[in-house]
């Protein structure tokens, strides 16, 4: 017992080790955290962000991420770094632990195990979903998969109604990858567990009404077509319209179902499998099905079936046919060409799949991003994030106008590393306003009012502060206003006459 508990806490080890050097290491309050991050202070704090409340609120509203972070941080005392990281790792621990589990179940291999776990490792995107395989970061997406595969671990050590139950908790986290694995479970339980169907459809009858009436009632509103002006803001997030992928998207995702299903009949030919594989089978199937009916409300650009953006059922679809490969490769006794030694088959496909996650993870880490640490959790110590930390001292509702790219460009947003409310950044509120009408319209208002950010004039900026009540601009050019603050090239100018004594105290205590 103690052998085994070492053996798997090593596993464990290896395998998140092996995750973070091939997601280029872990990061603190970069890409999606730029969103998620503010909910979270807005929920610790409700003075803070209150002119972009409608903006976080377009996707926070549906969510109880943000509140149970908040809630764990004011109960633990830890700070917002720290309890990231550990969750960090603990959902690779649950997804590594939780995948390897659910392919013991079916192949009853530690080799296919071995290759599948390891394998999972390489990170690669999902073709045309915007999802990553792993993020180098917390995001409440991984925490519900990693939930999700546990789940099927779940079901396919028979605990029907616990997976179920495991799958409709993820909601909590990301409601739409919790709704792919729920659809996907269902199914799946419905042919693969026959003592637990008719009890199913008797729960899903009495429950269905009350779904339904739920989602009009909460997503009532977005049953309408998106107009050109709301499609134009969406034009480069090609992604959310699965009728307009490249024929290469088509084929690596539709590929990767047909080899899931081309292993799967092989299996059954060989009589391999059983009942609960055929369920998750045709559970995958029922989730393409659900993908392919919904295209046509895609191409109408329905804004809720853009919004649900269903082509991330891949996702599922992948880690399944993943599973697949690791057994077909590791069991060369079952191939069509006899094999003269299975066993150096198996050492020589766990070999190329290790060496080929230590290299990756290697080159994205250390070649790749090479002034990039490993584990990045501590506050910066450059000069944007002392320009962010100084904004962090401002009055709560204070307004910052600074380049629409600072984010991608300087590593971390004003609303996360200045936590203040933000004009405008280009990555995360064109992404927000997938969700939202209204929001759509106030970024194309204000791209519209502030034009090139590199031409940005002392006078425009006093303009757009008159219109928008802006406080501050953050900028690494001189302009010929009153400076609050500097630190290396940026520059923290006053846009309001109030502010101006606090500003120059500021720059004479700098």
């Amino acid at each position: 017992m103690l052998r085994r508990t070492i053996a798997i806490v090593l596993g464990l080890t290896l395998f998140s080790a092996l995750a973070t050097l091939n997601v280029g290491g872990y990061r603190f309050g970069v890409q999606d955290q730029s969103f998620y991050i503010p909910s979270i202070l807005q929920a610790l704090d409700p003075t803070l962000y209150e002119r972009d409340a409608p903006l976080l609120g377009a996707q926070g509203g549906y969510i109880v991420f943000d509140e149970a972070i908040a809630t764990l941080l004011a109960t633990t005392g830890l700070s917002m770094r720290a309890l990231f990281l550990l969750l960090f790792f603990a959902s690779l621990a649950v997804l590594g632990a939780s995948t390897a589990a659910a392919g013991w179940s079916l192949y009853r291999s530690r080799w296919a195990v071995a290759v599948l776990v390891v394998g999972l490792t390489l990170r690669h995107r999902i073709s045309m979903t915007a999802v990553n395989t792993l993020e180098g970061y917390l995001h409440p997406r991984m925490l519900a998969f990693a939930v999700g595969v546990a789940a099927l671990a779940l079901f396919l050590r028979g605990r029907s109604w616990m997976a179920l139950a495991v799958a409709l908790g993820a909601v909590a986290l990301h409601p739409t990858i919790a709704a792919w694995f729920l659809l996907l479970l269902g199914v799946a339980v419905l042919v693969g567990d026959p003592t637990a169907r008719r009890p199913l459809l008797m729960v899903g009858a009495g429950l269905a009404p009350i779904v339904v009436w739920v989602a009009f009632d909460r997503l009532g509103d977005r049953l309408i077509v998106m107009d050109d002006a709301w499609l134009a803001l969406l034009a480069h997030k090609s992604y959310l319209f699965s009728t307009r992928w490249p024929v290469s998207a088509w084929v690596a995702n539709l590929g990767t179902a047909g080899l899931l299903a081309g292993i799967y009949l092989y299996r059954r030919r060989l009589g391999l499998v059983s009942p609960r594989e055929t369920g998750l089978i045709c559970g995958s199937g029922a989730l393409l099905l659900l993908f392919l009916m919904t295209l046509p409300f895609v191409d109408l650009a329905l804004a809720l079936a853009v919004q649900l953006q269903i082509g991330r059922i891949f996702w599922l679809i992948d880690l399944l046919a993943l599973m697949s490969l690791a057994w077909l490769v590791t069991t060369p006794e079952h191939w069509p060409v006899p094999v003269s030694s299975p066993g150096l088959v198996r050492r020589v496909a766990l070999a190329v799949v290790l060496v080929a996650s230590v290299l990756r993870g290697g080159y994205v880490t250390f070649i790749e991003h090479p002034d990039r640490p490993v584990i990045a959790w501590q506050t910066g110590a450059d000069d944007w994030s002392r320009t962010m930390q100084w904004l962090t001292s401002t009055p709560t509702d204070t307004h910052v106008l600074a380049d629409p790219a600072h984010a991608w460009r300087h590593g971390t947003s004003v609303r996360v590393a200045g936590q203040r409310d933000l004009f405008l950044e280009e990555v995360k509120d064109p992404a927000l306003a997938i969700y939202s009408r209204a929001v759509a319209q106030r970024i194309l208002d204000r791209v519209e009012d502030l034009g090139p950010f590199d031409a940005l004039t002392a006078s425009d900026a006093a303009r757009l502060a008159r219109k928008y009540d802006l406080d501050y601009l953050v900028t690494d050019r001189s302009l010929a206003l009153p400076l609050a603050y500097r630190s290396g090239p940026f520059r923290i100018y006053t846009l309001q006459p109030s502010t101006t004594s606090v500003a120059s105290l500021a720059t004479s205590v700098r």
